[in-house]
């Protein structure tokens, strides 16, 4: 029986393997047609440029979801393709960009987009597996599905991400104003927002993982002080993004402090509501955890009201 367990599981991580460098293969290809874009396209200005590389490349991983009938395929691209993104922008940037800003930058977008493709890797299966609100797309209008994909899950997204990204774009190509107290602010905000992920997804991995009751909720760590912790340090990470925009040029911050506004909204108003629905249909006591929690910043938990 252990002999046949063991087959089991290395055929697992041999088809998990395989997806991954399929996944892999087909971010390799995207980049390939973003990269044809961004020398073929004819658009003048780099950075409406640079979008329309972001969606030709959106629409190569599109066109692999559709293939293999998995829209997870997407789910690693957008903390991918930024990293690509600032370092095409780099090779664009003005020579008196501060280095220092260009550094700090460049730690905050590699380190958050490596940690989190990371953190998506170790936790996705195969594919065997597409995330829990596909498949609710899939069940609630299956004959729409793939438009709602291409729109919803693939687009929508690079839309989003993309506006957030030109939030930084003068702190990376611009001269703009010398390295000062936003900068560091920038720095910090994204640090602190990268460590709140961090710890976060570990603590909920090795939750997940370990040894609990069926329905349990993860209570302990930042999750004892907020409901949604490693959302909070993706929303710190992206006012980073505008914080550095803002140092570099503050005539385009009155307009880019919209993206993460959008952002902070899309999780306050879709990723958070669909998640606690969800967790409220799965987990016996969430709607204690919803009592006792503050759903965003990390709080002492309050004494439940008597009923």
């Amino acid at each position: 029986m252990s002999g046949s367990g063991n087959a089991t599981g290395i055929s697992t991580d041999r088809s998990k393997a395989q997806a991954l460098r399929l996944v892999g293969f087909s971010y390799l290809v995207a980049l390939a047609a973003g990269f044809a874009t961004l020398a073929l396209a004819p658009i003048e200005d780099p950075l409406w440029r640079t979008f329309a590389a972001d969606a030709v490349a959106t629409i190569v991983i599109f066109g692999f979801s559709f293939a293999y009938d998995n829209s997870s395929f997407y789910d690693a691209y957008w903390s991918v393709v930024p990293i690509a993104i600032v370092l095409y922008w780099a090779t664009l940037a003005d020579a008196s960009v501060p280095a220092l800003r260009l550094a700090g930058v460049g730690l905050v977008v590699g380190v958050w987009g490596a940690r989190l493709t990371w953190n998506w890797a170790r936790g996705w299966t195969g594919l065997d597996h597409e995330d829990w609100r596909y498949v609710g797309f899939r069940e609630l209008a299956p004959g729409f599905y793939w438009p709602i994909s291409f729109l919803g899950i693939h687009f929508f997204p690079t839309v989003i991400v993309f506006a957030g990204l030109a939030a930084l774009y003068p702190a990376v190509v611009q001269g703009g104003r010398p390295v000062g107290p936003i900068d560091l602010a920038a720095l910090l905000v994204g640090l602190a927002g990268i460590a709140f992920e961090w710890i976060a997804d570990d603590q909920l991995r090795a939750f997940t993982t370990g040894p609990k009751r069926p329905g349990e909720t993860l209570r302990t760590g930042l999750w004892r002080y907020s409901r949604h912790p490693n959302y909070l340090g993706e929303i710190l990470v992206w006012w980073s993004f505008f914080l550095f925009g803002l140092a570099a040029d503050p005539a385009w911050a009155k307009l880019a402090v919209l993206a993460p506004l959008a952002m902070t909204g899309m999780f306050l108003l879709v990723s958070i509501p669909l998640i606690e629905k969800r967790s409220l249909e799965r987990r016996i006591d969430y709607q204690r955890v919803i009592d006792e929690t503050s759903m965003l910043i990390p709080l002492p938990p309050r004494s439940r009201s008597p009923r």
